[in-house]
C-alpha cells in the first residue's frame, strides 16, 4: 500500500485538484492508496474540504492540529500516521507533479534503493533574490555540515517503510526534514523536473520565513557557527594583545602615549559588537537546547476522521 502524506495550510482550493490528479493515476501506480492529509491550523475551509473527502472516500484520512505548528510538525504527524509499505510526501498545491509517482514506484521496486527523491531542474518563476539566497544556503550548508543536502531538493519523495521508521526515531522538537532525510542515510536516487507554479492559493513562505528556516537548518546540522564565534573571539583577543604591546613599546621608546579618544570609542564599539554577535550565535544554540529540554509535543491533534467517525 502507498501512503500519500500531504501537509496542508490554507489549501481549500488546492485539495480537490490534488485529489483528482492523484486519483487519475491509480491504475498506473498499481497500489492501494491511503491519503493522510494534515491540516496545520488552517484558517480557511481546508478542514471542511478534508471532512468532505473523508466522508466520500474511505481511503482518505486527516488530522487537524489545534493550531499552526508548522510544516515540519505536519510532516512528522503524517509520517507517524501513515501505514503503507511505501510512503510519499507531497504538497497539496501540485508543485510536486503526481505523474512522477508511477515512475518512482517502478524505480523503488526494481532497483536496490530505499528512496526516490525529487529536485527542481530550475527555479523558473521564482524571484531572483530568493533563488540566489537558496543556492547560497545549499552551498554553505554542504561546506559546514557533514550531512549533505541536494540543491533544489523537494520534500516530495517516495520512501520504503524501513526508511520512514528510521526517520520517526528522530523525535527531536527542532526539525529540519531535508537534513533528516539525508542524515538517516539509505540508498537514494533523485529525479529532476521543471519548476512548477501553484495551481491555486498563495504561498505562506515569505522571504523572512525561509531565512529563519535556513538558519534552523544550519543550527540543527552544523556547529560551524560556534567554531566561528570562538575563532572571532580568539582573533579579537590576539589583536588586542598585539595592539597593547605596540602602545606600551611606543610609549617607552618614544615617550609618546597613545592619543585619540574617537578611535578608542570606535574600537570599543567594534569589540562590543563582536561580543554580541558571538553571544547571539551561542544563544541560538542554547535556545534550541532549551526547547528540546522542555519535552513539549511536536504537535497537538484536535480532530481526526477516525474520531469523527467513531
Amino acid at each position: 500500500m502507498l501512503s500519500v502524506v500531504v501537509p496542508c495550510y490554507n489549501e481549500q482550493e488546492s485539495i480537490p485538484l490534488f485529489y483528482q490528479a492523484v486519483e487519475k493515476l491509480r491504475p498506473e501506480m498499481g497500489q492501494e492508496l491511503e491519503y493522510v492529509f494534515v491540516n496545520d491550523g488552517s484558517n480557511d475551509e481546508t478542514l471542511s474540504e478534508l471532512r468532505a473527502l473523508a466522508g466520500k472516500d474511505s481511503s482518505v484520512h486527516y488530522l487537524s492540529f489545534s493550531r499552526n505548528f508548522g510544516k515540519e510538525a505536519a510532516l512528522y504527524a503524517g509520517l507517524q500516521s501513515a501505514t503503507g509499505d511505501l510512503v510519499t510526501v507531497m504538497d497539496a498545491d501540485l508543485q510536486d507533479p503526481p505523474e512522477l509517482l508511477p515512475k518512482m514506484i517502478h524505480m523503488i521496486q526494481t532497483q536496490d534503493i530505499d528512496c526516490v527523491g525529487t529536485r527542481r531542474a530550475d527555479r523558473a518563476g521564482e524571484p531572483r533574490l530568493r533563488s540566489f539566497f537558496a543556492r547560497q544556503f545549499y552551498r554553505l550548508i554542504n561546506r559546514i555540515s557533514s550531512t549533505q543536502m541536494v540543491d533544489g531538493a523537494r520534500d516530495f519523495r517516495l520512501m520504503t517503510r524501513q526508511m520512514v521508521n528510521a526517520i520517526l526515531q528522530l523525535s527531536e522538537y527542532n526539525r529540519f526534514s531535508k537534513g533528516l532525510f539525508s542524515w538517516v542515510g539509505f540508498n537514494t536516487k533523485y529525479i529532476s523536473y521543471p519548476n512548477r507554479e501553484r495551481v491555486a492559493g498563495q504561498t505562506s513562505w515569505s522571504f523572512w520565513k525561509l531565512f529563519n528556516y535556513s538558519l534552523d537548518g544550519i543550527v540543527n546540522f552544523s556547529d560551524a557557527p560556534l567554531n566561528i564565534a570562538s575563532f572571532v573571539g580568539a582573533a579579537s583577543c590576539f589583536g588586542s594583545a598585539i595592539a597593547m604591546i605596540f602602545i606600551v613599546v611606543r610609549a617607552l621608546l618614544f615617550h609618546n602615549s597613545a592619543a585619540g579618544w574617537p578611535s578608542l570609542v570606535c574600537i570599543i564599539l567594534f569589540l562590543g559588537g563582536l561580543q554580541l554577535l558571538c553571544l547571539g550565535i551561542i544563544g541560538k544554540y542554547i535556545g534550541k537546547i532549551f526547547l528540546e529540554t522542555k519535552k513539549r509535543p511536536v504537535y497537538i491533534v484536535k480532530e481526526t476522521d477516525k474520531t469523527a467517525n467513531d
